[in-house]
C-alpha cells in the first residue's frame, strides 16, 4: 500500500511485515490472498464463516479492491464461496465430498510416493531432505504459516522426484481443495505432520516403492481423521 509520498508500506499481519512491498516485486492482491489463504488452512476461520470485505480490509490495512480481488482468487481454488447478495464465506465441503477427495488423494499421493522412491533423483531428494529438516523446525516452533508453506513444498519436491507432470497436476488440484478439509488439525498434528514425511523420504531413499506407498497413503487417511476429530471437538465445544 502506498502513502502521500508513493512509499510502499509492509501488509500488516502477513510474514512480510517490515518489508516494503515494492522491494518484494509483489501485488498487493497477491500479498492479500496468501494472507487469507494461510488463516483458513490454518483454521483461523470456520467452514462456512462469512468473510466480510469491509471487515477484512480494515484488519489488513488494505482498501477493498485487493480483498475482493484476493477472495475471487481463493474461490477460484475452492477456498472461498462467493454468492450474489451474500458475500463470501469459508467453502463447505459435504461429508461425502470430503470423503470422495481423501480417497482420491490418498491414491494419488500413494502412486506419487511410489514413482518418486523408483526414480530416486539425488539432487531433487537432498532438496527434499533441506525441506524436511526446515520443516521439522518450524513444527517444533510453532510457526504455522511457515510449516503450512513448507508442507505444500515438500509434497511440490516429492512430485519432482517422482516425476510425472499429469499426476503432479491432478494431485496438486486436489491439494488445494482438500487443504480446507485438513486445515482443523493443522496445527495441532505439525509434528506428527513431519515425522510421516520423514518415514516417506527414508522408504524413497530407501528405494522401497512399495512402502512408501504405503506410508503416503497412510499420510493422507492419518491427516484427515485427525481433522474431523479436531473439527467435531470444535463444534461440540470440548
Amino acid at each position: 500500500m502506498s502513502d502521500a509520498h508513493g512509499t510502499e508500506h509492509a501488509l500488516p499481519g502477513s510474514d512480510s511485515a517490515g518489508a516494503s512491498l515494492g522491494a518484494q516485486h509483489s501485488p498487493l492482491f497477491a500479498l492479500v490472498t496468501d494472507t487469507l489463504r494461510e488463516r483458513i488452512l490454518g483454521g483461523q476461520y470456520n467452514q462456512g464463516e462469512r468473510l466480510v470485505e469491509n471487515k477484512l480490509s480494515t484488519e489488513l490495512g488494505v482498501s477493498r479492491i485487493p480483498v475482493r480481488e484476493a477472495l475471487r482468487a481463493l474461490a477460484a481454488e475452492g477456498l472461498v464461496r462467493i454468492e450474489p447478495r451474500r458475500g463470501a464465506s469459508v467453502a463447505t465441503l459435504s461429508p461425502n465430498i470430503a470423503k470422495e477427495m481423501v480417497e482420491v488423494r490418498a491414491t494419488l499421493e500413494g502412486l506419487n510416493a511410489k514413482l518418486a522412491a523408483q526414480r530416486r533423483d539425488p539432487a531433487l531428494i537432498a532438496e527434499l531432505s533441506e525441506v524436511l529438516r526446515q520443516g521439522t523446525e518450524a513444527a517444533a516452533s510453532g510457526r504455522s504459516e511457515r510449516f503450512i508453506e513448507l508442507n505444500t513444498r515438500f509434497h511440490e519436491v516429492l512430485g519432482n522426484i517422482a516425476a510425472n507432470s499429469v499426476l503432479q497436476d491432478m494431485v496438486r488440484t486436489l491439494r488445494e481443495r482438500t487443504g480446507l478439509l485438513f486445515a482443523p488439525a493443522n496445527v495441532t498434528r505439525a509434528r506428527q505432520n513431519w515425522e510421516e514425511h520423514a518415514q516417506i523420504l527414508q522408504a524413497v531413499i530407501a528405494g522401497d516403492a512399495d512402502l512408501a506407498a504405503l506410508l503416503a497413503t497412510r499420510h493422507v487417511y492419518s491427516a484427515a481423521k485427525a481433522a474431523e476429530e479436531a473439527a467435531e471437538a470444535g463444534t461440540t465445544g470440548s
